[in-house]
């Protein structure tokens, strides 16, 4: 569960052609609309509806880490994220 504070959104028309060209939704909101996309084979792209750093929680979004994450393992792979 994630703050959700935002006026737009995915057209849910556009979903079914976003997937077939290679993007996965990764998370959903309580109505059923999408809030994350990931592009599948990719280590470093994700987008979110949501706002990863407004979480009450204390420390670094898991979002923000494991991106971190993935880029230092890519970089020690001498591949760009």
């Amino acid at each position: 569960m994630e703050t959700f504070f935002c006026n737009y959104g995915l057209n849910p028309e556009f979903r079914p052609r976003l997937e077939a060209a290679g993007l996965r939704v990764g998370g959903l909101g309580e109505d059923g609309a999408v809030r994350v996309l990931e592009l599948a084979g990719h280590p470093c792209f994700l987008g979110t509806l949501y706002v990863p750093q407004a979480r009450p929680e204390g420390g670094p979004h898991p979002l923000f880490l494991a991106l971190a994450a993935a880029a230092r393992q890519r970089a020690a792979q001498g591949a760009p994220c």
